[in-house]
C-alpha cells in the first residue's frame, strides 16, 4: 500500500522508520527523476551520477523540508540544480561553455546505446540544446514529462505567467530551427 506525502515525511523524518522511508521514496520517485535528469544531461551516465548525488542531499536535507511545497517538487527542484551544477562543472573541466558542452552531447547522442530516438527525435533534441537553459527546463518538463504549468511553477519558484510565456517562446524557435534544419 503506497503511503501518502504526509506519512511518509513522518516516516522520513522519524530515525526509527527514516532508513526504510527513505527506500521506498526512491521506489517511489527514482524513475521520473532519473527521466527529469536525463532530459538535462541527455548521458545516461551522468544522469546516474547526478541521480545519486541528489538522493545524497535529499536524505542529509529531509530534516530542512518545511513542506511550504510538495515533495516532490522539494526534490525535483535538488534534481535540476544538480543537473545544472554537475553540467557546469563538467564544461569548466573540460574547459569549454555549457552551450559547447550542450553541443558535444547532442552530437554524442546518435552514437549512445540507451538513446532509442529516430532522426526527428534527434532533430529536436538538437533544436532543444539551441535553447537558453531556462527555456530547455520549461519544455521539456512541459513537452516530455507532461507537467502541469502550476506543478513547474512550485518546482521552479516562478509563475505560472512566466512558465507559460518561455514554453511559448521555446515552441516557436524549436519550430524556427526545424524548418530551417
Amino acid at each position: 500500500m503506497q503511503s501518502t506525502e504526509e506519512q511518509l515525511l513522518k516516516k522520513l523524518k522519524d530515525s526509527a522508520t527514516s532508513h526504510e522511508a527513505f527506500r521506498e521514496l526512491i521506489s517511489l520517485y527514482k524513475e521520473r527523476l532519473y527521466w527529469h535528469i536525463r532530459n538535462i544531461t541527455k548521458d545516461h551516465q551522468d544522469t546516474d551520477d547526478i541521480l545519486q548525488n541528489t538522493f545524497i542531499k535529499i536524505y542529509k536535507n529531509i530534516g530542512q523540508f518545511k513542506g511550504d511545497s510538495k515533495l516532490y517538487s522539494w526534490m525535483y527542484r535538488i534534481a535540476t540544480n544538480e543537473s545544472i551544477t554537475f553540467i557546469n562543472k563538467k564544461a569548466k573541466r573540460l574547459k569549454i561553455s555549457s552551450s559547447e558542452l550542450q553541443d558535444q552531447i547532442i552530437d554524442n547522442l546518435e552514437s549512445d546505446v540507451y538513446f532509442e530516438g529516430s532522426e526527428i527525435q534527434l532533430k529536436l533534441q538538437k533544436a532543444i540544446a539551441t535553447l537558453p537553459q531556462k527555456q530547455q527546463q520549461v519544455f521539456n518538463m512541459k513537452y516530455f514529462q507532461e507537467l502541469k504549468y502550476r506543478e513547474m511553477a512550485e518546482i521552479l519558484d516562478t509563475s505560472e505567467g512566466a512558465l507559460k510565456a518561455s514554453f511559448h517562446i521555446a515552441s516557436k524557435k524549436i519550430e524556427e530551427y526545424l524548418k530551417s534544419n
